[in-house]
């Protein structure tokens, strides 16, 4: 049988190669202490289990869900982005449920890429941006994220004839995998230029309840004007440890989220309707458990980027996200050090070259296990580096 040619375009997700690499050293024994996928390891909500429980047998979860979602849900959504940041929506225009972020994400490419287009891709970045814009038959060109821009891309010196063939540009703060943060004057700039060059912003904003040190994300549909050419992407995963439930949302732009809603009316059926209300409760309960998982990330935070720092590596302590972003060692590329951590240490990072080329010269730590295998790892650290 003969497969697509796409498909031997595609490179194997990053993070499939990573659990096999480990399930296979821990089938010799080995005990490994795993940074790599962000998979936050803290409970969900358990009122949010309750409601599950509560609507799981009723007769009105069970038959097909609204695509873009129920009604309730999305003005939970709408209400919540209101509290949150102040940001008016529509539930019925502006609003569309999705079968988490990721699906959502990587739909939109077919609803805006046609073979030849160009997309806007920052480098390092979640590999989806990249590889949806592959499968639409769309090109990716890629805006370096450097240290000395604060990993913010130049959005000034992208070439015309690109900004021609471009349709999306992809924005992601707090980011993954840099951990970066992004000001006011950034989002009124991506606006501004998305404005000029009729480009679609598309803002992936999966980490905005993570931030430490009374630090508080905001939105890019905060920014006056945003909604005439701003779609956001958000998810219930990491603000409420939801990553398996799978459910999330796309915002803004009536328009685009209603191009996104056509896609997905034509190759799924929704979010599980009992999903959707354990999410309303997720959504409108107290946030307390909120604040409460940030406490316990940035304890964690705190413990590695100490250890870190006293076992020689430079970098700063990050403001937001579960992730850290670190140098490595003189002489070494980031395959190197991260299988020399794996060897020696029994300790699981990701390359950073996985997040794209700039990604060279890093590996991205996931802070999502317990404070003492942490401490565990830098002890081991300590001993064999």
């Amino acid at each position: 049988m003969r497969k697509s040619k796409r498909l031997d375009q595609i490179p194997p997700y990053l993070f499939v190669k990573i659990e096999e690499k480990k399930a296979e050293l821990q089938k010799q024994g080995i005990d490994i202490i795993d940074f790599g996928i962000g998979d936050p390891d803290l409970e969900t909500p358990s009122h949010v289990f309750k409601k599950m429980h509560e609507v799981l047998e009723t007769k009105d979860s069970s038959n097909y869900p609204s695509t873009k979602g129920e009604l309730s849900f999305r003005k939970a959504v709408a209400d919540w982005y209101k509290k949150r940041f102040n940001v008016d929506l529509d539930p019925v225009n502006e609003v569309c449920s999705l079968i988490g972020s990721k699906e959502g994400l990587s739909h939109l490419f077919f609803a805006y890429v046609d073979p030849g287009d160009m997309t806007l891709v920052p480098d390092p970045s979640y590999p989806v941006y990249g590889i949806g814009t592959l499968l639409a038959g769309g090109t990716s060109y890629y805006l370096p994220l450097k240290k000395e821009n604060n990993f913010l891309p130049d959005l000034d010196n992208i070439p015309k004839d690109i900004l021609k063939k471009s349709k999306l540009l992809f924005i992601n703060y707090p980011n993954n995998p840099t951990s970066a943060v992004a000001d006011r004057s950034f989002f009124e700039k991506a606006v501004k230029f998305c404005k000029e060059n009729n480009l679609l912003l598309v803002s992936d904003l999966a980490y905005s309840e993570m931030g430490y040190d009374g630090y508080k994300p905001m939105s890019v549909l905060e920014i006056p004007g945003a909604k005439d050419i701003a779609i956001e992407f958000h998810s219930l995963s990491k603000t409420y440890n939801m990553t398996g439930w799978r459910i999330g949302m796309a915002v803004g732009n009536k328009e685009a989220v209603q191009a996104l809603a056509t896609i997905k009316s034509n190759v799924d059926s929704g979010v599980f309707k009992a999903i959707q209300f354990a999410a309303i409760e997720a959504l409108t309960a107290s946030q307390e458990t909120v604040s409460k998982n940030n406490k316990v990330f940035e304890e964690r935070r705190n413990i590695l980027f100490e250890g870190l720092l006293s076992l020689g590596f430079n970098f700063p302590k990050p403001k937001a996200t579960f992730y850290m972003w670190v140098p490595v060692p003189t002489g070494e590329t980031s395959a190197s050090f991260a299988q020399k951590l794996l060897e020696k240490c029994g300790i699981l990072v990701v390359p950073g070259n996985g997040y794209g080329a700039e990604g060279e010269g890093y590996v991205r730590f996931a802070i999502t296990i317990p404070k003492a295998r942490i401490e565990e790892a830098i002890v081991r650290m300590k001993k064999e580096l």
